[in-house]
């Protein structure tokens, strides 16, 4: 019997996979690249054909709940330490034992003819099925282009499978295993398969990089600015394309994520003129014909580390800089935006970077993060994304003595003061609060409100807020999109439930919005709490979603120490036509970044960004101070006397 099922087995894979060869389908790799031999008694499929299929893999992502606390400790979104207790998110490995992907489901054969018969029409392929002779029927023309296979037992759509760039070539991970990287707008949007990576892959990884640091620190420094500005023109000239693509990818209104390209194009062209300064200091010595300076030289190879919410910005504040400097990059991007770092990739091995010099490992953060942090080959680790998490990437880099820079979390405030321009104010707070479905480091999640004008002010903000329309970003008439994914999602509402729980009123949103199309993505309704103490939990965590607090205060000292009554110190800002009011809270606001007059979010690429306290470490990106983070001092003595001199003795 098992013999006779595999027999029949094959037949059915094997004309599935020539049909949609001949109709110019995509294949998945493992039924275009293997051939089905016979199942053993166990009912285990063995496979017979090359070591590795051609793709990333074959093994779709399955995602099983269950009760207990999500560990994650080197996950490379913004998840912070959660209030509540939520599902873990396992991966059940199926591929040992269908190494086809899963499991076909009763009646596929039956399925797979049905289909096959609605898509034949009369027309001859040459060679027949299997390239052997005879006739072979192709789907009649439809008027749109198919670009993907359908599987014989789902009927899904499968995805194109991308790969890892390791040493300048496009490999799979070593485990053959994938993730799906999948439209938070709709679920059913499968945008790829993308290989999910272990400490074999980083391995490969870290080794091709070193082998191209020892290449790339030789080249001098303004030719490997010229290729980071070439980058930045490529990225300029598919500038549209890239945004819609973001929109797809992770949900941010299109006008939001053409600036996120923007910002790339920016600090291409800003780096690239690094290239032609990297300063360093001359100094005069103190003894006679000696002569002394301090120059930067590259650190090593650099792990880039980043989250999801900015997939193109914040990989450019990293990499660049990097490259400039002489760096070689083994670039880590979050599991959830796969896409747009194979983009970026793709952009520099075009502009000219050399194999070796710039690696993508996709893949989860407590598997190939981990094991990036963690590698001994390893000189830097640039990381953006929650505190705790940095925390732990902290721990680890101080162990190893290794560099670290971290970009981590932030409880941004915007003050309104009784003498401000109230509907600018409104605008900042709603652009600030619901900019990017508020999944930004620096989104305005609390206004503190002077008291005389606290109540014009929160009537009209929450009128703003509920005329914000949800929907795709890809949308004109959207005004915030989806969250980034239902673990996202849950998290969002559950702080909703802690504020309620602590005492807050909820005067609009507070659940996620689930009719019609909208119930296809992650959507929460813009919410807005009022009669929030500062010693709340949503005053003071980070929620990182569509969430704004509204506080009273009673004097600007007041508002300021509100303000400050969180452990993180990212970004701040003011409204108030009162320069004595503005200059005391610039001075006394405990943040990286304070804004005047303007929300919590415009950053711009030539100055320095990042925050204090649990926010950071100290290290900026963004402006000139990136360089400080990317390179090392060395300093140089030129005795030139022709005898000895001793410092401090010979004075």
């Amino acid at each position: 019997m098992w013999s006779t099922l595999g027999r029949v087995s094959a037949r059915a894979l094997n004309l599935l996979s020539r049909v949609a060869a001949a109709t110019g389908d995509a294949v998945p790799a493992t039924t275009r690249d293997r051939r089905f031999v016979t199942p053993d008694v166990t009912g285990d499929a063995t496979w017979e054909g090359p070591e590795r299929p051609i793709g990333a893999g074959d093994r779709r992502r399955h995602d099983v709940v269950s009760g207990g606390q999500r560990l994650d400790p080197f996950a490379s979104d913004r998840d912070t330490a959660l209030p509540f207790r939520e599902p873990v998110r396992r991966v059940e490995d199926t591929r040992a034992r269908f190494p086809g992907g899963d499991p076909p489901r009763p009646g596929w054969r039956r399925r797979w003819r049905r289909t096959r018969r609605s898509r034949c029409g009369s027309v001859r392929a040459p060679g027949g099925i299997g390239g052997r002779g005879g006739s072979r029927r192709r789907a009649a023309p439809t008027g749109r282009r198919r670009t993907r296979a359908r599987s014989a037992w789902e009927g899904k759509t499968m995805a194109h499978v991308y790969q890892n760039y390791v040493g300048g070539e496009w490999i799979a991970a070593a485990s053959g295993r994938t993730f799906d990287d999948v439209n938070p707008a709709d679920r059913g949007d499968v945008l790829g398969g993308f290989p999910r990576s272990e400490s074999t892959d980083v391995d490969r990884a870290v080794q091709a990089a070193q082998e191209g640091f020892a290449r790339w620190r030789r080249v001098p420094a303004p030719r490997r600015a010229e290729v980071v500005l070439r980058a930045g023109q490529i990225l300029r000239q598919r500038k549209e394309e890239l945004g819609r693509l973001m929109t797809r990818e992770m949900g941010k209104v299109l006008a939001e994520a053409l600036g996120d390209v923007q910002e790339g194009i920016d600090t291409a062209e800003y780096m690239a003129g690094e290239g032609r300064r990297l300063f360093g200091v001359q100094a005069p010595c103190e003894l006679p014909q000696k002569f002394g300076v301090a120059i930067r030289v590259p650190v090593g190879v650099v792990a880039a580390i980043t989250p999801w919410n900015f997939p193109l910005a914040i990989p450019t504040w990293k990499i660049l800089p990097a490259l400039v400097c002489g760096n070689a990059v083994v670039f880590k991007p979050a599991e959830d935006t796969p896409l747009l770092a194979t983009r970026l990739v793709e952009i520099l091995a075009e502009a000219g970077l050399p194999g070796g010099v710039l690696n993508l490992v996709q893949g989860l953060g407590e598997e190939a993060g981990a094991a990036l942090v963690r590698h001994p080959g390893v000189n830097l680790v640039s990381f953006t994304g929650s505190t705790e998490v940095g925390r732990r990437v902290a721990t680890v880099c101080a162990q190893e003595g290794k560099k670290v820079s971290l970009e981590m979390g932030g409880k941004n405030a915007i003050l309104v003061m009784d003498d401000a321009q109230l509907d600018l104010a409104v605008d900042g707070a709603v652009w600030g609060g619901f900019g990017t479905s508020g999944q930004r480091c620096t989104a305005a999640s609390r206004v503190i409100v002077h008291e005389a004008v606290a109540g014009a002010f929160t009537d009209r903000f929450v009128e703003r807020v509920r005329r914000l329309r949800l929907g795709p970003g890809l949308e004109p008439t959207t005004d915030v999109g989806p969250l980034i994914n239902a673990r996202q999602l849950e998290r969002v509402h559950q702080y909703t439930e802690v504020g309620r729980r602590e005492g807050a009123r909820v005067l609009t949103g507070g659940e996620p919005a689930t009719e019609g199309a909208l119930a296809r993505g992650f959507f929460y309704r813009p919410t807005v709490f009022v009669e929030v103490e500062p010693k709340m939990r949503i005053a003071r965590e980070e929620i990182f979603g569509p969430s704004v607090a509204v506080l009273r205060a009673r004097s600007l000292e007041e508002a300021i120490e509100i303000a400050n009554a969180t452990p993180y110190g990212l970004s701040s800002a003011i409204y108030t036509r009162d320069i004595d009011r503005a200059f005391r809270a610039i001075e006394a606001l405990a943040t990286g970044i304070t804004y005047v007059n303007a929300s919590t979010i415009g950053a711009e690429v030539q100055f320095p960004f990042g925050g204090v306290r649990q926010t950071g470490n100290g290290h900026r990106e963004g402006g000139w101070t990136a360089l400080d983070i990317m390179t090392e001092w060395k300093t140089v003595y030129i005795d030139y006397s022709g005898r000895l001199q001793r410092a401090q003795i010979d004075v």
